[in-house]
């Protein structure tokens, strides 16, 4: 998973209010060069978004799911073909999905959450909210953990995208800034333009 995250730096999140326009923004972000994509389980049946994503994936992409919260989550998940899970804080979905075999990026802000995240087995940590801080609160945390992947998550636009993989980020994930509105319905053409600058700018990184 980390060798993924270093080769796409970006992980597009997929969270809306039409489980068949999420699928659609998934494919399209496929197709646009996007090859890690979270579908968050607050879309409404967001295991039937996964499980459709995960059947026809390209090679080289994976989908996962994301807002994961309990036990019970990661075993839902699993079973509709997530390969990988997203926490938005510290919860048992870490540890759970750790003990399956699913690789997680653990939800964290603070170090001693960061910590927490490694020891109940996240391969990497989900800055969140990473806006809270910007690249500057970044930093600053790599100072005492140099070797800790970091994925900067919320108000990750272009710009603070490419502040925060010179910083060291192992990759970013970002949801409206690059879905926009096309997981409920919005326009897909409009995805796709934001999409191939967020791909152009993994290609500057990888």
């Amino acid at each position: 998973m980390l060798d993924l995250l270093r080769a796409q730096r970006v992980v597009g999140i997929i969270r809306g209010q039409d489980t068949d326009a999420a699928i659609d923004t998934g494919r399209a972000l496929f197709a646009a060069g996007i090859g890690l994509v979270e579908v968050s389980l607050t879309t409404p049946r967001g295991l039937d978004a996964i499980a459709a994503l995960a059947a026809d994936a390209p090679p080289q992409c994976l989908v996962g799911a994301g807002t994961v919260l309990t036990p019970a989550d990661v075993a839902a998940v699993a079973a509709a073909g997530a390969r990988f899970v997203v926490t938005p804080a510290l919860t048992d979905a870490i540890a759970a999905a750790a003990a399956a075999g699913l690789p997680v990026l653990g939800g964290a802000l603070t170090p001693s959450e960061v910590l927490s995240a490694l020891r109940e087995g996240a391969v990497a940590v989900k800055l969140f909210p990473a806006s809270s801080g910007g690249p500057a609160y970044l930093k600053a945390l790599r100072d005492p953990f140099p070797h800790v992947p970091f994925v900067p998550v919320g108000g990750v636009d272009l710009a603070v995208a490419r502040a925060y993989l010179r910083l060291g980020a192992i990759a970013v994930g970002v949801g409206g800034p690059l879905v926009g509105d096309a997981a409920s319905g919005g326009d897909l053409g409009a995805l796709t333009e934001r999409a191939a600058g967020f791909a152009a700018l993994a290609k500057e990184f990888a």
